[in-house]
């Protein structure tokens, strides 16, 4: 397992599938400076203060790699009612299995009529990589994201002073108005 950054990535953590064993390895990962600066931009947040992961990798199945662990870290957004600053804290579980392009593992399962078959409780389809590299970064940085709060307010704000326009005055005039005292003779 090698640490490097790919291109057009902002966070990277390659992970050489031919050197994963059947025993679990335990590694912690953790953005750098310039890394961080680089999700902010990605994820429009004023800083990301801290992103880690410590994760187990194993071999899963055959030709399979099965990355889990847990990924923290905090950012600083902008309050969405009074623009000063809110630290948000990232908490994901990561329980992600990763196969071989084209292998059969992959193959999403369906019914005799071609429907889909997805089980709400059952695990996510495998993700597939091509070569013989997985990025665990990329798949850090995408569960981050997806606790990032749209809408971060500042605690004990509360939207106030919202005012709405009487209808009288949003109101067009209809295209009918004009035809309103058009009789037909």
């Amino acid at each position: 397992m090698s640490k490097s950054l790919n291109e057009g990535q902002e966070f990277s953590y390659l992970v050489k599938v031919g050197h994963v064993s059947h025993n679990p390895v335990q590694v912690h990962v953790e953005a750098d400076e310039r890394e961080r600066l680089g999700l902010a931009e990605i994820w429009h947040v004023e800083a990301v203060n801290r992103l880690a992961a410590d994760l187990q990798i194993a071999r899963w199945k055959k030709d399979g790699v099965r990355i889990k662990g847990q990924v923290s870290g905090e950012i600083v957004q902008s309050c969405v009612v009074t623009l000063d600053p809110v630290v948000s804290r990232i908490d994901q579980e990561i329980d992600q299995i990763f196969v071989p392009e084209g292998s059969k593992l992959a193959r999403i399962v369906l019914d005799g009529a071609g429907e889909m078959v997805l089980d709400p409780d059952g695990p996510d389809l495998p993700e597939t990589f091509v070569g013989d590299t997985i990025d665990a970064g990329a798949l850090i940085a995408e569960l981050a994201a997806l606790d990032i709060d749209p809408y971060p307010k500042k605690e004990g704000v509360r939207f106030s002073g919202h005012i709405e326009s009487e209808p009288e005055e949003d109101a067009k005039p209809s295209p009918f108005a004009a035809l309103k005292d058009w009789k037909k003779d």
